[in-house]
């Protein structure tokens, strides 16, 4: 069973998502924790419908829909994108998208960009265009994760299991 602590977790994770996701993740984050629920002891579900830890609406109107992007980071498919810059000039590029960060006020693409050769950070809010390829890119999206914390002096994060 969850601590108190756990359930605090999951609770406000969630109600984060719920609030800050697109529509498709917060839907998703939504029926989650309605499952996590469904399935906890009466006392825990007590707390849970009871928990005080909130979070703020999200501040943005504007929410892009970041489902085609998670789908294309699970799937390992390549993205072809027209991205706007903040000196608003557009360019058009191929990527291999292999994570998604989510920042208080913008969403960043981490990337392996074929024309540069390099990883390379797009805001999601500037992507003006994607298009999904078919083709896989040819590197683990695991390799390019482990790649690209190395060169941003990221440590590898430690898990429960690795806690041993």
């Amino acid at each position: 069973m969850f601590s108190e602590e756990e359930l605090d977790a999951l609770v406000l994770g969630s109600r984060w998502v719920v609030a800050h996701g697109d529509g498709a993740l917060s839907a998703s984050a939504s029926s989650a924790l309605a499952k996590i629920e469904a399935v906890l002891p009466a006392d825990y579900r007590q707390q849970l419908q009871s928990n005080a830890l909130l979070i703020g609406t999200s501040r943005s109107d504007n929410l892009t829909d970041e489902a085609p992007l998670r789908s294309a980071i699970r799937r390992q498919r390549k993205v072809t994108l027209s991205y706007r810059d903040l000196k608003e000039e557009t360019s058009e590029r191929t990527v291999w998208p292999f994570a998604l960060g989510y920042f208080e006020q913008v969403r960043v693409l981490v990337t392996w960009c074929e024309l540069r050769q390099g990883f390379r950070h797009f805001r999601v809010d500037r992507i003006t265009r994607m298009q999904p390829e078919e083709s896989r890119y040819p590197k683990s999206r695991e390799s390019l994760l482990k790649a690209w914390r190395t060169t941003q002096q990221i440590p590898q994060p430690r898990f429960i299991a690795d806690r041993n």
